[in-house]
């Protein structure tokens, strides 16, 4: 072979091993494709971050795949966990908002759940401590009034926490709610309370309500009853938890439990089978939007919360309540079946 030849070949070998280098398997799949985010929730306060995150992720992840966020509520969020579980592609081009009770759900084999071990979370944005609300008109002050008589909370269905928390604080602290059942979603509980339809909100996540309600908190505007959280949060220093309400030591164990349930909070999740690599580098672009000056800033102007975490980190909360006692899975499963 001439000195001509063998130039040709090493620079085709050259210009191979170039364009192998440059390749990008991720890039490739995911440009010029659109992302659906199903919100379990109907619009406005659960699904805010998840359109957040539908704005700002994109531009993170490799070939800059549009996301479109779409509200598919129904049986607390259930409906759109089983759509991603059984009818989605898996691809990696649908992700969720779901419930942050799914875990639980699946833990204690719920009439409405999936397997949660199943999914893979890809990040979280924020926890999401769950309040009970109510207005001066109800004429509740405290959780000790929701003890000495009965009081109307708006609820959706299945297991979201509108109908979870009021039912085990039924059950375990000593209430005496009665569920009003059927609404969409956050906000349509919240003008069922200002028409007076329902006397509380039963699980009014703080994230929304600083963004909506600021003045129910600092302006003292209503009441804010309990806080299913596993400490005080620093914005209701005087606001009991729900393991502080509990009625005995066993009932402890399930209120924290329930309450556990915070910490997965304003999650993006993946369905099930998302190719190991695609799952990599969705929760690098989540972990790498965490800390993009744009995104802060908008969640600054906005008055959303920033409490961050990996998806690793949410699958392991999963795997540890997956892991419950039987015994206490059957107790809180009880409580579940009777919502």
């Amino acid at each position: 072979m001439n000195r001509i030849a063998v130039s040709l070949a090493a620079l085709a070998v050259f210009v191979s091993c170039a364009g192998s280098a440059r390749a990008d398997p991720i890039a490739d799949f995911y440009r010029g494709k659109t992302i659906r985010m199903l919100i379990g929730y109907g619009p406005g306060g659960c699904d805010l971050y998840a359109r957040l995150v539908a704005e700002f992720l994109p531009r993170h992840l490799p070939g800059n795949p549009t996301i479109v966020p779409e509200n598919m509520p129904g049986a607390g969020s259930f409906v759109a966990a089983k759509y991603m579980a059984e009818v989605a592609p898996k691809g990696g081009t649908v992700l969720g908002s779901l419930a942050q009770t799914l875990a639980l759900d699946s833990a204690v084999g719920g009439p409405a759940t999936v397997s949660a071990a199943n999914f893979h979370y890809i990040g979280r944005v924020t926890t999401n401590i769950d309040t009970g609300v109510a207005l001066p008109a109800s004429g509740i002050t405290s959780f000790g009034d929701v003890r000495k008589k009965h009081y109307s909370v708006g609820a959706s269905g299945g297991g979201s926490t509108t109908v979870l928390y009021p039912v085990a604080l039924n059950a375990y602290a000593g209430a005496k709610f009665k569920i009003v059942r059927g609404y969409k979603g956050t906000a349509e509980i919240l003008l069922a309370m200002e028409r007076g339809e329902v006397d509380v909100t039963g699980a009014y996540g703080l994230p929304g309500l600083l963004v909506s309600h600021p003045g129910w908190i600092d302006q003292g505007e209503a009441a804010i009853i309990y806080q299913a959280a596993l400490k005080r949060h620093g914005l209701l220093p005087n606001v009991p938890t729900l393991t502080e309400l509990a009625a005995s030591d066993a009932a402890r164990v399930i209120l924290y439990a329930t309450a556990g349930t915070a910490e997965v909070g304003r999650s993006t999740i993946a369905g099930p089978d998302v190719p190991a690599d695609r799952l990599a580098a969705l929760r690098a672009a989540f972990a790498d939007m965490l800390k993009d000056a744009d995104f802060l800033s908008a969640c600054d102007q906005r008055h959303f919360m920033v409490d961050p975490s990996s998806g690793e980190e949410m699958d392991a909360i999963t795997h540890e309540t997956l892991a419950l006692s039987p015994e206490i899975r059957a107790k809180i499963g009880a409580m579940l079946n009777a919502m």
